[in-house]
C-alpha cells in the first residue's frame, strides 16, 4: 500500500501543477499572439491589389534600391469615386476612368537620416510616352502632356515610366490609394488637427469649415484636400501647399500617439490603407515592415515635404512647367544628396577607420570641366597607398562637391576614401561590382587630403588644378515634417 504523500510533499505537487499551469497559459498567451500577428499579417497582405508592371516599364535608369539603400516610392492618389459611400463628389471624372490628381515621390536616404517627400503637381506639361501601352515608346520622343493624364492613358505603369524618362529617378516601389482609403485612414488616426487661417465654403468639395485649428474625421478632411477653387488663388500649386501642412499633422499625430507603439490602431490604420491600395509585387507587408523599421528613429524634423518648382505653362496659362532648379532637385535625389541650398552639417566621423589605402581599389571620375581633374586626383590617392585609375566615361554634369559611391559590401574601404576628401557624400549602390568603388568629382569639389590611416610619408603636391565653384543653389520652398500647423 502506497503510504500517503506528506503535507510538504503535497505542497511541492501543488507548486509544480501551478508552475506547470503557468506555463501551459503562457505558451498559450505566446502561442494566440504569435498567431494573431500572422493572421493579421496575413489579412493585411491580402488586402492589398497587386499589379506587376515589369513589362510596361520598357528601359529604366540604374537602381541604387535595398536595405540600407536609398529608396524612391512614387504615391499616386486617385480620384476614382468608387465605393467612398458619397456621391458628393460625383459618381465619375468627367472623361470616365481615374487620374493621378496626388503624385508624392517619397525619397529616403541611404543611411535614413532624411526623407524627402516631392510633391508634383497634376498640371505640370512634360515630355511622356506616345503609347503607354508600348515598352519601346521613349519620353524623350514623346508628346508634351499632363501630368495626371498619364495615368488615365495607361495607369501607374504610364505614370511611373514618365517620370523616370524626365527625371533619371528610379522608382523603387509605388502605391495608389483612392478616396475611400484615404478616408478610412484618417478616421482609423482619431481624426487629424488642421489649421484654416480663413473660413471654407466650397460647395465643389461640400466643405464648410470654421476658421482656426480644429480636427477634421475623413470625410471632412477629403474635402479640406481637394478643395481648391474657392480657397487662396484658386490654384493646384495652393493645394499641395494645404495638402503638404495636413501630411505634416499626420506626421505629428502618428509620432504624438505612438502609433508604432499601438498595434491595435497600428492595425487599424494599416487595415484601411491596404484595403484600398494597388502596389507594386514586391511591396507586401514584409517589405513595408522593413522599411518602417529602418526609419524609427527619423524625426518629424528630417521629414521635408517640397515641391517641384514651376512656372506658368505659356501655350496655357492653367498649366505649369518645371523650371530648370527641378533639374537640381532631381539631381539631388538622383544622387542621394541634400536639397538644393538646404544647409546640412556633415556627420563628424567617430568610427575609426578599419581598411587602410593599400587594400582599396578606386576609380575616380570627373564631372566637371575641369580637364586633368580626375589623374591629379588620383595620383594624391595612390601617393597614400590606394590602387586608383581614371575614368575615361563622359560625366553625368549633376554632381555637386565629391560623392562616392560603392557597394554596399564594401563600407569600410568606402569611408576610408569619403575620409580623403571634406565634406564627401557616402552613397551604397548594389548595382557596382562587389570590389568597386568610386569616387565622382563635381563642381566644388574639394582637393584630396591625406587621411588618417594613410601609408607613406611623401606630401602630396600643392593642386594645380581645382575644381570649378558651386553655383549656389536657390533654396527651394520646404516644409519640416514638425513645423506648427497654424504657421
Amino acid at each position: 500500500m502506497t503510504p500517503a504523500p506528506t503535507r510538504a510533499a503535497r505542497r511541492r505537487d501543488r507548486r509544480r501543477r501551478r508552475h506547470r499551469n503557468t506555463i501551459i497559459a503562457a505558451v498559450c498567451v505566446v502561442t494566440l499572439a504569435v498567431s494573431g500577428t500572422v493572421l493579421a499579417a496575413l489579412k493585411l497582405n491580402s488586402n492589398i491589389n497587386r499589379v506587376d508592371l515589369t513589362q510596361q516599364l520598357g528601359v529604366r535608369p540604374a537602381r541604387d534600391a535595398g536595405p540600407q539603400q536609398p529608396v524612391n516610392i512614387l504615391v499616386m492618389g486617385s480620384d476614382t469615386r468608387k465605393g467612398i459611400g458619397t456621391t458628393k463628389y460625383g459618381k465619375d471624372t468627367i472623361e470616365g476612368g481615374a487620374h493621378s490628381d496626388t503624385n508624392l515621390l517619397v525619397h529616403l536616404s541611404a543611411d535614413r537620416s532624411r526623407a524627402y517627400v516631392v510633391s508634383i503637381p497634376r498640371d505640370s506639361m512634360t515630355k511622356a510616352p506616345a503609347d503607354c501601352k508600348d515598352p519601346s515608346a521613349r519620353v524623350e520622343d514623346g508628346p508634351i502632356r499632363q501630368w495626371n493624364q498619364n495615368f488615365h492613358e495607361g495607369g501607374p505603369g504610364c505614370t511611373i515610366r514618365t517620370l523616370e524618362g524626365v527625371t533619371g529617378v528610379y522608382v523603387d516601389h509605388f502605391v495608389v490609394l483612392d478616396f475611400r482609403g484615404f478616408q478610412e485612414m484618417v478616421d482609423a488616426l482619431g481624426g487629424v488637427d488642421v489649421c484654416l487661417p480663413q473660413a471654407i465654403d466650397d460647395k465643389d468639395a461640400h466643405l464648410s469649415l470654421p476658421a482656426g485649428k480644429q480636427r477634421l474625421k475623413g470625410e471632412e478632411a477629403l474635402g479640406y484636400v481637394r478643395v481648391r477653387k474657392t480657397v487662396g488663388d484658386g490654384s493646384d500649386i495652393g493645394r499641395i501647399d494645404r495638402q503638404q501642412a495636413f501630411m505634416s499633422s499626420v506626421v505629428q499625430e502618428a509620432t504624438k500617439t505612438s502609433l508604432l507603439m499601438r498595434p491595435d490602431k497600428l492595425y487599424s490604420f494599416l487595415d484601411a490603407g491596404t484595403k484600398s491600395m494597388t502596389a507594386d509585387k514586391d511591396l507586401g507587408i514584409t517589405t513595408m515592415v522593413d522599411i518602417a523599421d529602418s526609419v524609427k528613429d527619423l524625426g518629424a524634423d528630417k521629414v521635408t515635404f517640397v515641391k517641384v518648382p514651376t512656372q506658368t505653362y505659356a501655350p496655357d496659362p492653367n498649366r505649369v512647367e518645371w523650371t530648370p532648379a527641378a533639374d537640381e532637385l532631381w539631381a539631388a535625389i538622383r544622387n542621394d544628396q541634400p536639397l538644393p541650398g538646404e544647409k546640412v552639417k556633415p556627420k563628424p566621423e567617430k568610427k575609426p577607420l578599419t581598411v587602410t589605402p593599400d587594400k582599396i581599389s578606386v576609380t575616380v571620375h570627373n564631372d566637371t570641366t575641369a580637364k586633368g581633374l580626375a589623374a591629379q586626383e588620383a595620383k594624391a590617392l595612390e601617393i597614400q597607398g590606394f590602387t586608383a585609375s581614371v575614368s575615361h566615361e563622359p560625366g553625368r554634369g549633376d554632381t555637386t562637391g565629391v560623392v562616392v559611391r560603392y557597394n554596399p559590401k564594401k563600407s569600410g574601404s568606402a569611408r576610408t576614401v569619403a575620409a580623403a576628401y571634406k565634406g564627401a557624400t557616402l552613397v551604397p549602390d548594389a548595382s557596382l561590382p562587389a570590389s568597386s568603388i568610386e569616387v565622382w568629382l563635381g563642381n566644388g569639389a574639394p582637393n584630396a587630403r591625406e587621411v588618417p590611416n594613410r601609408l607613406g610619408t611623401q606630401k602630396i603636391p600643392e593642386p594645380a588644378i581645382v575644381s570649378p565653384a558651386a553655383v549656389e543653389a536657390a533654396p527651394l520652398e520646404t516644409r519640416s515634417a514638425d513645423t506648427n500647423i497654424c504657421s
